[in-house]
């Protein structure tokens, strides 16, 4: 009689312990590497606003078409009837344009955060050693590019269309350098939205419910002199009508102190107050 000897295969096997010299190969050697600056970590999410736009070149609608045909409506619509010439209201009508166009986009700025958020990339970027904030202030960073290119797309067309700005060359970049330091400092306020509002399309609804009546009921397209009284005293307050007349004032080469003063006060306002209800909401969620 022959036995046959049988293994058992359902025994559990040995649960299998790399040695310490295995474990040092592969981990890094030498020191960790240092944990990057705050202003590192920023420029670095401000390169992946770039980058989304690359990879979907669609977003630059709204700074390239939109302020297109905002400048060509409004200048043959209603250039003739305001001012008896088109050549004419584009000299007034151009810098408003350029106020309205940049500020309505910096609404973008939270519709990003807000899709983000539901992507849950935010999560992610929150178990980082970095600088907490760095993730929204390198949105914002990002965004100063699409301010720059609107800026750029609504002066190229108006010079095309005849708009000569007295300042000159130095004025204009003091305009637009105006404008850039108040809308980046805006978009705190669609920020906070984001993180707020539960879908993008609330975050447009809100921002747009906002940026409509400060753009219309300012000194954008007509002198605010000519409103009633009631009114006058809305864009008084107004600081999209500072924006414009900072601007405007810049690019004509005659200065308004007194705007460009609230203009900034209104920025830092806006910094300072939405900048932090933002840090502190978006520690809490």
């Amino acid at each position: 009689m022959t036995t046959t000897a049988t293994t058992n295969d359902s025994a559990p096997e040995t649960a299998y312990v790399p040695a310490a010299d295995s474990l040092a190969a592969v981990l890094a050697a030498g020191e960790q590497p240092p944990r990057p600056s705050a202003l590192s970590a920023s420029l670095t999410f401000s390169w992946r606003t770039m980058l989304k736009i690359k990879h979907v070149p669609e977003q630059l609608f709204d700074v390239t078409l939109f302020p297109i045909m905002m400048t060509l409506m409004f200048t043959y619509l209603f250039g003739g009837a305001l001012a008896g010439s088109t050549d004419e209201y584009l000299q007034y009508l151009l810098p408003g344009i350029l106020v309205m166009s940049v500020v309505m986009i910096t609404m973008y700025t939270g519709v990003g955060v807000n899709t983000d958020i539901e992507k849950g990339v935010f999560d992610r970027f929150r178990t980082l050693p970095i600088w907490r904030p760095s993730a929204l202030v390198g949105a914002l960073i990002g965004d100063l590019f699409r301010y720059t290119l609107a800026s750029v797309v609504i002066l190229g067309l108006g010079l095309i269309m005849g708009f000569r700005p007295a300042g000159g060359f130095g004025g204009v970049l003091a305009g637009i350098g105006v404008l850039l330091a108040f809308s980046f400092a805006f978009s705190w306020v669609w920020t906070l939205f984001g993180l707020l509002l539960r879908s993008e399309r609330s975050v447009m609804g809100v921002s747009m419910l906002v940026l409509f009546p400060m753009t219309f009921l300012s000194n954008v397209f007509v002198n605010p002199e000519t409103m009633p009284g009631w009114l006058q005293g809305f864009v008084d307050i107004n600081p999209i009508a500072y924006l414009v007349a900072a601007v405007r004032g810049a690019m004509d080469g005659t200065w308004d102190g007194n705007a460009v003063t609230w203009t900034f006060v209104y920025a830092a306002a806006f910094l300072v107050v939405f900048g932090t209800l933002t840090m502190r909401q978006y520690n809490r969620k």
